[in-house]
């Protein structure tokens, strides 16, 4: 059982022949269930439409999209209409019976809106704001998923997740494949982004354990922290393994679960 998760950078440029014919090879041994970023296209489309996007800086260093009201509707637009169905056609051009779906279907991802953000302002300082409709997974609804891959059908999940009060919430799209990955006990989550795996200081780290994982993030830069931190919260769930990776690399999913490309972090 394997999690999939497809970079924003990877939609904006295609998903290439060589990714969709990995994908379908795949498949013939394991189940798979993808999980969509494409922050970018949400942006663009935003910007498009007069909506300026506004992004912020946790103490810990992490950088997200401020979500107000109308950024959550562009998102929910964009994220599970536009990007989500443009994969679920690609796949279907190699014969792979993909569904999409976002995680308000089914109940599949539970959110607890964040009602105050802390954020590091411009001048480095610490201020508290409205936590707008950004939301932490506290359930994943496993039996929506494990419905369709009994049934051979590849879920293709959009990160938007059902508040408490029925809202729309924007959840991280490399967390939301982490809870899925640890609900569904994954062998193996895979991060396909645009670089080869995390580099520290110029060096190319291949493997690391968790423990390890957590003490470098604030090491780490802007969004491949996200990714090792998702990582480690995959892992801690009940995934097996997690891997960062190229999805622009000969084979990526293969290559990733050779360990032959990427870095393969582990419990132990």
């Amino acid at each position: 059982m394997i999690v999939l998760k497809i970079g924003g950078d990877i939609y904006q440029k295609g998903l290439s022949s060589e990714l969709l014919k990995n994908i379908k090879n795949v498949l013939q041994q394991n189940k798979l269930v993808i999980v969509h970023g494409g922050g970018d296209e949400v942006t663009r489309i935003a910007e498009k439409l007069g909506k300026k996007q506004v992004f912020i800086r946790s103490p810990g260093g992490i950088r997200s999209r401020y979500t107000d009201k109308e950024t959550i509707e562009i998102f929910t637009m964009v994220m599970a209409g536009r990007i989500n169905k443009t994969i679920v056609r690609w796949l279907q051009t190699q014969g792979i019976s993909a569904v999409g779906l976002s995680g308000i279907d089914g109940g599949l991802l539970k959110a607890r809106r964040k009602k105050r953000l802390i954020i590091i302002d411009e001048r480095n300082r610490k201020r508290i704001i409205e936590g707008g409709f950004t939301g932490k997974i506290v359930h994943v609804n496993a039996d929506v998923l494990s419905l369709l891959l009994e049934s051979n059908y590849v879920p293709v999940v959009a990160p938007i997740a059902l508040g408490e009060e029925n809202e729309f919430l924007n959840v991280d799209a490399d967390r939301a494949a982490a809870q899925i990955a640890g609900a569904l006990q994954a062998d193996t989550v895979i991060f396909l982004t645009d670089v080869q795996g995390l580099f520290l200081k110029n060096k190319y780290i291949r493997k690391l354990l968790v423990s390890d994982a957590e003490k470098l993030l604030p090491e780490i830069g802007p969004g491949m922290d996200k990714k090792v931190l998702a990582s480690v919260e995959a892992l801690k769930a009940g995934a097996k393994e997690a891997i960062i990776s190229s999805g622009f690399a000969a084979e990526p999913i293969t290559t990733a679960l050779n360990h032959t490309e990427g870095t393969v972090i582990t419990i132990e």
